[in-house]
């Protein structure tokens, strides 16, 4: 007969020792003996019962994989469908890139230039999900590199250690953003540097901490699965500019009123002093 498994917190529960006794019955036995025999064995029942229900989310964890897995195949012509026509609004990903704020504020003017050469962005999670996906980005011909497609993937091997690759960038002549970035930052002052976020596509070269790519999982998790809602955030600078103008009209509007207001004034004490004068001409005609 296999010997009973030690639950892993009794090997952490220190039963105090006790003096020995005589053997006696229960009854002999002290109160403080009989709740500490009570607790131990309240402990080893919650160790059983805690196992019962880590075997549950573990076959919970399986039964959300499968559905996943299946709802993933069913998206994928619809995400299809989404990039063609995606692919008839121009500039629709440096827009949506732009409008995010978590985004945009890695992207420094010159990135923006070159992704406005950006068409279109897919992002492929791995048939079983749990070990990792794929981001691609096309690009039409431009002045900075002569890559059509730039891809970072991202992978959880079978221990569950994350690490990442993606395609080497081919700069052309002079046009390396990320190179460029650096020298811009060595002769800015602190506070440019502040300002001026390293390039985008220093990303594609970034593998230091894969578990922790939180420009890889806004991706995939915030924009991928509905892009539109942040081409549409309408722009902060054109709702500014609306605002400025509406309050010049307002002020126009007061400016107006207060200048009605000393005209009427001005009318009134004319009309007062045309009083008091024609009031003088009569007392003189009655001197008279």
């Amino acid at each position: 007969m296999a010997p009973k498994r030690q639950s892993p917190l009794q090997l952490h529960t220190k039963k105090p020792r006790l003096p020995a006794a005589p053997d006696t019955d229960d009854s002999a036995k002290s109160p403080d003996s009989q709740k500490e025999k009570e607790q131990q064995e309240a402990i080893e029942h919650i160790d059983e019962v805690q196992n019962e229900i880590d075997r549950l989310n573990e076959q919970a964890s399986e039964e959300i994989l499968k559905v996943e897995q299946k709802y993933n195949k069913l998206r994928q012509p619809f995400f299809q469908k989404r990039s063609e026509l995606i692919a008839k609004i121009p500039n629709f990903w440096v827009t949506t890139f732009v409008n995010h704020p978590q985004v945009s504020a890695l992207l420094g003017e010159e990135d923006e230039e070159a992704l406005h050469y950006l068409t279109r962005v897919e992002v492929t999670e791995f048939e079983d999900i749990k070990s990792g996906y794929r981001i691609d980005f096309y690009f039409d011909e431009n002045p900075y590199f002569e890559n059509k497609v730039l891809s970072k993937e991202f992978h959880l091997n079978e221990s569950g250690d994350p690490s990442s690759k993606s395609t080497e960038i081919k700069w052309k002549s002079g046009k390396d953003l990320t190179k460029r970035s650096s020298q811009t930052q060595n002769k800015a002052s602190r506070k440019r540097q502040h300002e001026e976020p390293e390039s985008f596509f220093t990303w594609f070269t970034d593998h230091s901490d894969a578990g922790a790519d939180e420009l890889g999982e806004v991706i995939k998790d915030d924009i991928w699965p509905n892009p539109l809602q942040y081409y549409l955030v309408p722009d902060m600078d054109d709702e500014e500019g609306e605002g400025e103008e509406d309050d010049d009209d307002d002020e126009e509007e007061e400016g107006l009123e207060d200048i009605d207001e000393e005209g009427d004034e001005d009318e009134g004490e004319e009309d007062e002093d045309d009083d008091e004068g024609e009031e003088g001409e009569e007392d003189e005609g009655e001197d008279d």
